[in-house]
């Protein structure tokens, strides 16, 4: 599964700087608006403990983790939605992600510029929101204009629909981000054609100086307070301390640099399986001597679902899973004591996979 997230912020926050920890892929990060053009593409590990558990368990030939796609897409200015600076390339580019990641500057350095002048996490925050904002409110506006038409005719279902149309436009007026606006899932499905840009889940990452890596600061409550409604997830960590880990090779080498600063796993470790989190994905995982694979499913996905991510045909042909618990592979240590202790659980059409299950499908095409 092709997912992503989009990686946006205003000028000179931390973005490309944390997208390079990030990835292999290296955008040009510099202390000036636009110098990430074109949007960056990096394919990121998802850590998952439980691969390694598995290495050690059935000592594959290899390991296949999943991964998750980052994209650093161009900073935005006010007046984006009007088409200014890079406005119109920055907003199709979000149009494409399936979810964001919104980069916030809470710390102070003299030497970095800040586009408004100075550090304020509720402003830069606000410029965003409300370029996306009047880019929705347009795309509401159109559809209002095409419904209310239908539904002078007397059509009952029009009706309905300009009705939720009109409270995604208040909300919108109102400075709302449509994920913040409150509809039950019928509602929903009314404004699902109009692809909105403030629907789609946000992760919302505070980039702190070193001193505020464990404690926050003002700036960080500041946020977590403003986004509170939202019910979206803060993360906080330090883009200048996340580049220096990402250019140790050794894990060793890794941990005594995250014990110096008091912390026990990386920013990236946290942010990346935030998004995973955001995107509602759970893994699976196919374990056998030639490979042991994690696969990415969406949360709630049935058994034939699920073998369709390896092959088609795993799907079309589907007859049976079998479903081992993590916790039973621990135990018993291999899939042949599982089975002859009764921890095999077959499973068909109807079931629905567990995040951690390990999966062996049966087909036939």
């Amino acid at each position: 599964m092709a997912l992503q997230c989009g990686i946006v912020g205003l000028p000179n926050v931390g973005k490309s700087t944390l997208f390079n920890a990030l990835s292999s892929a290296r955008a040009e990060a510099a202390n000036f608006p636009f110098c990430t053009i074109e949007p960056n593409v990096g394919v990121v590990t998802v850590p998952d403990r439980r691969l390694n558990v598995l290495e050690l368990l059935v000592k594959p030939n290899k390991v296949v983790p999943t991964v998750i796609e980052f994209v650093d897409i161009a900073g935005l200015v006010k007046g984006a939605s009007k088409g200014e600076g890079l406005g119109n390339k920055f907003l199709a580019n979000i149009r494409e992600v399936d979810a964001i990641i919104h980069v916030i500057r809470c710390f102070e350095d003299e030497n970095i510029v800040h586009v408004a002048g100075s550090v304020d996490p509720l402003f830069d925050k606000e410029v965003i929101d409300t370029e996306l904002q009047l880019k929705d409110l347009e795309s509401v506006d159109k559809k209002i204009a095409r419904i209310e038409k239908i539904a002078k005719s007397g059509d009952a279902k029009a009706r309905k629909e300009l009705e939720v149309l009109q409270l995604f436009k208040q909300g919108l007026l109102d400075g709302k981000n449509a994920r913040a606006i409150e509809v039950d899932k019928e509602e929903l499905e009314v404004v699902r054609d109009l692809h909105l840009l403030t629907i789609k889940p946000v992760l919302y990452v505070a980039n702190v100086d070193e001193g505020s890596i464990i404690t926050g600061n003002k700036f960080v409550e500041q946020l977590k307070e403003n986004v509170k409604d939202e019910h979206a997830d803060v993360i906080v960590l330090c883009a200048a301390i996340e580049s220096q880990i990402a250019e140790l090779d050794e894990p060793d080498e890794k941990e005594l640099f995250l014990s110096e600063y008091g912390l026990d796993e990386s920013g990236l470790n946290k942010l990346i399986s935030g998004a995973y989190k955001l995107l509602d994905l759970i893994t699976y995982f196919t374990a056998g001597v030639q490979e042991v694979r994690a696969w990415t499913i969406k949360k709630g996905w049935k058994a034939p679902q699920a073998a369709g991510v390896i092959h088609t045909d795993f799907e079309r042909g589907f007859i049976k899973a079998e479903v081992i618990k993590l916790t039973d592979y621990e135990t018993y240590k291999t899939e042949a004591a599982c089975r002859e202790n009764g921890k095999i659980a077959i499973e068909g059409k109807e079931y629905v996979v567990q995040d951690g299950d390990i999966m062996h499908f049966r087909f036939n095409v």
